[in-house]
């Protein structure tokens, strides 16, 4: 039987970067890591295998590397079952491995709804963060020439993008009234949908599908709720994510009713020698406090680092106080970013807000080279001028502008306060001082809230 001290399960971006902080932060503890895959994706780059890069390859997370350097112990093995008094995990080998931590760190995979027909069918996919699958899965797609996306959220949209720059013809549907409906306030989300329609995308929102119909075992149409009826030779299933928690159940910790492991700020489960990160573990919003679906990367690397420090010794400042869904994507050269909550989102869940939206440029003067406009809108508490919600459009600075956003909604930074804040602009680099998009939003805002009280 083996023995460590920190045992992880689950090779992402949520479990490699909880052992590399628990080495970092504890160095003479033994840590394991177990992973299914033999390589590890990137999760973010996975829509872009289908068209930016030559192979998935590309797309491969270098982390064996990274726990060589570190003294990190890893093993591609499966979990069978995780014997919670004994604080033993039995793998597929048959071996035990006991240990004084373990850290759950199993993800997501794909949500494939039980009431739609013809999921089974050949040529309908997911998109699960698995190499093998998603290999054999565009070795079939090469040669087919029209496929329809089901669900225009950030997979979705990247997906069908990539998909056209393969040159096939796209057919992305979504329920919701616009793409990217749930990150993005109407105003935001219809310009980034006027984008992809441009690169030739066809587009059908506010209609969901009622059935994929089939010839000879396989996808031949997509029949909408509105009657209209696709051809089709594949069909891509991006309806979202659900917790990969199944292994964790069985051990009889506490789960959420989203299938979700509850956690406390510091990752740990019911169980305090049990600890979840990434997908698998519980999310709440930052501003709601309310369950959130959201399903991030960079939110499962927060919650890995969390974890990582606080193994062995808890830090009342080493905790995780919710998600901010901080997003962003592109559609071709424009970029697009969220953070916190949209203002249709606050206003559902009772917050009294108001809003700033300013649109400029992100270079001063504006006919410099690679000039593009760009526009942020800030969406702000009436009775205290707290930021809770930010989005932006435009060039690819919009990247690093929404990583901006984050950090001021987390640090519950004030309208009155950003509006005083001094910034650094240069005429390649960023928008005019006077004419700085986030700083006129926040001064439009403040207007608002100025007139308001």
């Amino acid at each position: 039987m083996q023995k460590t001290d920190v045992l992880i399960i689950g090779g992402s971006a949520a479990g490699l970067v909880t052992a590399n902080a628990g080495k970092s932060h504890y160095p003479d503890k033994d840590i394991l890591l177990l992973r299914k895959e033999k390589e590890v994706m990137v999760p973010c780059g996975i829509p872009y295998i289908f068209g930016s890069l030559d192979s998935s390859d590309q797309n491969v997370m270098p982390a064996d590397a990274m726990y060589d350097k570190l003294g990190i112990r890893y093993k591609v093995a499966e979990v069978l079952a995780i014997h919670r008094e004994e604080k033993l995990v039995t793998l597929e080998d048959g071996e035990k491995i006991t240990y004084d931590k373990l850290v759950i760190a199993t993800g997501s995979r794909p949500k494939v709804p039980s009431w739609l027909n013809g999921t089974g069918l050949e040529n309908v996919f997911t998109i699960p963060k698995n190499k093998v699958y998603l290999d054999k899965m565009k070795g079939l797609l090469k040669e087919v020439k029209k496929i329809v996306v089901v669900g225009a959220g950030f997979i979705g949209v990247e997906l069908s993008d990539e998909f056209i720059k393969d040159g096939k013809e796209v057919h992305l549907v979504e329920k919701l009234p616009t793409i990217l409906g749930v990150a993005f306030d109407r105003e935001i989300a219809l310009q980034a949908e006027e984008k992809l329609k441009n690169r030739g995308v066809n587009v059908h929102t506010a209609t969901g599908v009622s059935e994929i119909q089939g010839k000879d075992g396989k996808a031949s149409a997509v029949k909408l709720e509105n009657g209209t009826v696709i051809d089709t030779e594949a069909v891509v299933l991006a309806m979202g994510y659900e917790p990969n928690s199944d292994l964790a159940r069985q051990s009889e910790i506490k789960f959420n009713d989203d299938n979700s492991i509850i956690v406390d700020e510091y990752m740990r489960t019911s169980d305090p020698s049990i600890i979840a990160v990434g997908d698998c573990a519980e999310k709440r919003n930052f501003v709601t406090r309310k369950l959130s679906n959201v399903m991030l990367a960079s939110t499962a690397c927060a919650e890995g680092r969390i974890a990582g420090m606080n193994l062995f010794s808890l830090s009342v400042v080493k905790t995780f106080s919710g998600t901010i869904a901080i997003y962003s994507t592109a559609i071709g050269d424009t970029a697009l970013g969220t953070a916190g909550v949209i203002e249709e989102e606050a206003k559902k869940e009772g917050f009294d807000v108001l809003s700033g939206y300013f649109e400029g440029v992100d270079r001063h003067p504006g006919k410099l080279p690679n000039m593009h406009k760009q526009a942020v809108k800030l969406v702000l508490s009436r009775d205290s001028g707290v930021i809770i919600g930010a989005e932006a459009i435009g060039g690819e600075s919009v990247g690093e502008l929404t990583n901006l956003l984050g950090f001021i909604i987390q640090n519950k930074i004030t309208v009155q306060n950003l509006i005083t804040t001094q910034i650094g602009t240069h005429p390649l680099l960023t928008g005019s001082p006077a004419a700085y998009p986030l700083m006129k939003a926040a001064e439009i805002a403040y207007l608002k809230l100025k007139k308001n009280s």
